[in-house]
């Protein structure tokens, strides 16, 4: 008696265990920190006191304080911005759920009180799922596979977010360097079009030419009212990725131009072998597999029938002999395969778990194919983004200065130099562009590399010296 004692106590202490495990969210943030450090630096952090946002609203001051570099806006947005702190939550939601699928389903306790003349009745009865104790450490272990399918979810997520500010603030930086040199064009078109009506309004320009100095200063205006546009658009897209308040975005300040090009592009092998082995992906797909794998173990019995153990205990009192007589027993209720045998609900299982075979088999097939994509789009962009930095500005450099030479020879006349000088603000705005997109592929690869593929493709460079207007002599 004393040993079943013992045997019900140490039951009911493993079932208390197992219905109040809490789910530690820190614990998963700092899986989150891990997985994601290269991009991250360790500085997820789910907001749910007041100092935490005190802190967090600290640091996005002293980064608005200066110049914001692309580590720094991912700082930014992962101290600021509510939509990340929103994709946290929903995070620990989700591990919640995933937890709460690891506990038994509360006991019922059912009171019954029945009288039958000079007789009463009461009923105690206390049951529970006899299924849910039995299959108890595989549904624990179920669990625990969905929690860490959820964890590798939400490292993707962050990643992807990470990614997507990135990309913003590079396009940010580069509209705001092509709206400079827009700006440029478009003074010197200016200057070039009143000289032109000077010179022919003294007898030395044809109608024509001055047309045609005009033109090209009316498509410059054009061209920088379409720059500031874009400018701006590509700002309060990186607004929206950081998560600025308006008074916050009034203080956002970005570089004059982007990065510098890195000494040396990333290898292929490296690539590869950095890939290996934590594409998040691949993790995500075989956690799928796993989670589909032991549900389908579980819901095999399930299918069949269901089973319920009740402990009883009856009193039943004579008022006419005023007696009382307990009763102890135990109920148990089989639910029976008569109308429905599971085939359906099996079936089901068969098929999620079939689908998340091949969908992990497609993932991994495809994921070398990406990453070979990916970096193709990388060194393409590298490989361009060099030609202009080492040949083509260069060049055009050289070109101007021997055009000055010329001019100071008196062997050109002005016209010549404005559209000369045109020409080389054209081909520095193909280099930000190339510039833009080498950055861009950048992010793109390190996403890929962790197993967040992002769409790239490469834009066709733009291309100067067709749109010109003919030159006059002095």
């Amino acid at each position: 008696m004393k040993r079943a004692y013992l045997g019900c106590t140490a039951l009911a202490a493993a079932l208390f265990l197992a219905g109040c495990a809490a789910v530690d969210v820190d614990q998963a943030v700092a899986d989150v920190n891990s997985r994601t450090a290269s991009f991250t630096r360790g500085q997820v952090q789910l907001d749910r006191s007041g100092a935490q946002a005190e802190a967090r609203a600290r640091l996005a001051e002293a980064l608005l304080g200066k110049p914001l570099s692309q580590d720094d806006a991912v700082q930014l947005a992962l101290a600021n911005s509510p939509a990340l702190q929103a994709l946290l939550a929903d995070g620990w939601a989700d591990l919640a759920a995933a937890r709460q699928t690891g506990r038994m389903s509360n006991p019922v306790f059912t009171f019954e009180r029945v009288r039958s003349g000079d007789e009463l009745e009461l009923g105690r009865l206390l049951s529970f799922g006899l299924l849910d104790l039995l299959t108890l450490p595989r549904r624990l272990q179920w669990s625990e596979s969905q929690a860490d399918r959820v964890r590798t979810q939400l490292s993707a997520q962050v990643i992807g977010q990470v990614t997507e500010v990135r990309q913003a603030w590079v396009r940010a930086v580069a509209a705001q360097q092509a709206q400079s040199y827009a700006d440029q064009v478009h003074t010197a078109a200016q200057a070039a079009a009143e000289l032109a009506r000077r010179m022919q309004r003294v007898g030395n320009f044809t109608r024509l030419q001055r047309l045609r100095q005009q033109a090209y200063y009316a498509d410059s205006a054009a061209r920088l009212a379409i720059s500031q546009q874009a400018a701006t658009a590509a700002r309060e897209a990186l607004v929206r990725r950081l998560g600025l308040t308006e008074a916050q975005a009034e203080r956002l300040q970005l570089p004059e131009h982007l990065p510098d090009l890195p000494p040396q592009a990333l290898q292929a092998e490296r690539v590869r072998h950095a890939a290996s082995g934590q594409r998040l992906d691949l993790q995500l797909a075989r956690a799928q597999l796993d989670v589909a794998g032991q549900a389908q173990g579980l819901d095999l019995i399930n299918s069949l029938t269901d089973v319920e153990l009740g402990i009883r205990r009856d009193t039943v009192f004579d008022n006419a002999s005023s007696s009382r007589t307990p009763r102890r027993g135990y109920e148990l209720d089989i639910r029976l395969p008569v109308f429905d045998w599971g085939t359906a609900r099996r079936e089901a299982m068969n098929a999620r778990s079939l689908a998340a075979a091949r969908r992990y088999e497609a993932i991994e097939r495809s994921a070398s194919s990406q990453l070979r994509e990916t970096y193709s789009a990388y060194r393409t962009a590298y490989d361009l983004a060099r030609h202009y930095h080492d040949e083509v500005v260069p060049l055009r450099e050289r070109m101007a200065e021997e055009n000055v030479l010329r001019y100071n020879g008196m062997l050109i006349g002005v016209f010549e130099l404005l559209a000369d000088t045109r020409e080389q603000i054209a081909s520095v705005s193909a280099a930000i562009d190339a510039y833009q997109q080498f950055w861009l592929a950048d992010a793109a690869l390190a996403a890929s590399m962790a197993g967040q593929p992002v769409g790239m493709a490469l834009a066709s460079p733009a291309l100067s010296g067709g749109n010109e207007p003919a030159g006059a002599g002095h």
